[in-house]
């Protein structure tokens, strides 16, 4: 099953995903993941994307449409992914469908985890992950229950760059310009569902479970 987690920074889309992709066994596919990586390694791509990263401005659409199309494309994926950050915009969601349809799959549910942005500023401000494997925490939400500390494997948590409130509202404000169109476009295709993101982590899985069927 191909499904998309769709809302704005600091909604709980990676939290969510990764609880998904461990019940559903299939990859959680992250933007900021594979745009992380490649900054990291420093490749042409990465490169490109680092200026617009920086900024917290979106990257544009024929980097993270080649991206994510390479994901897709690994035996990992070939039976549906939890896509988490993408697509951002409609042209990005057209070249995806595309994709997809072309090897007779879609974007089956869209789930979008609907908070007020006064409440993802106060979040985001609060966020930290861990350097190994980026898992997230937030103080006030989900702790660890060792200060600093990741609970899964040890490592040091420390605050994104781009988690600034400066940072923050930029990507805040082109979400509720931009991003949110694509409730539009999967709107008319029958796919969309909301879910209160400002309940706990465990009531949100719970509510995505029900949404999607699964709930046992």
């Amino acid at each position: 099953m191909d499904i998309l987690l769709l809302g704005a920074q600091g909604s709980g889309k990676g939290t969510q995903a990764d609880i998904l992709a461990a019940k559903l066994g299939t990859p959680h596919v992250a933007s900021g993941d594979l745009l992380r990586d490649a900054i990291n390694r420093d490749t042409s791509t990465g490169k490109q994307a680092k200026v617009y990263y920086d900024r917290g401005d979106l990257v544009p659409d024929a980097i993270m449409v080649a991206m994510f199309l390479e994901r897709l494309a690994e035996p990992d994926c070939a039976n549906g992914v939890i896509l988490d950050g993408f697509p951002r915009t409609l042209a990005q969601a057209e070249a995806l469908d595309q994709a997809l349809a072309s090897v007779g799959r879609s974007v089956e549910r869209v789930i979008y985890l609907k908070a007020d942005p006064n409440v993802l500023v106060q979040r985001l401000a609060n966020r930290y992950i861990c350097r190994a494997r980026q898992h997230p925490y937030n103080l006030i939400t989900n702790p660890p229950k060792r200060p600093g500390i990741c609970d899964i494997d040890s490592s040091e948590l420390y605050q994104r760059s781009d988690d600034t409130e400066e940072a923050v509202r930029r990507r805040l404000a082109i979400f509720f310009s931009e991003t949110i169109k694509l409730l539009d476009y999967y709107g008319e295709r029958g796919k969309v569902r909301e879910v209160n993101a400002e309940q706990s982590i465990q009531d949100v899985t719970r509510s995505i479970l029900q949404v999607l069927d699964m709930q046992r």
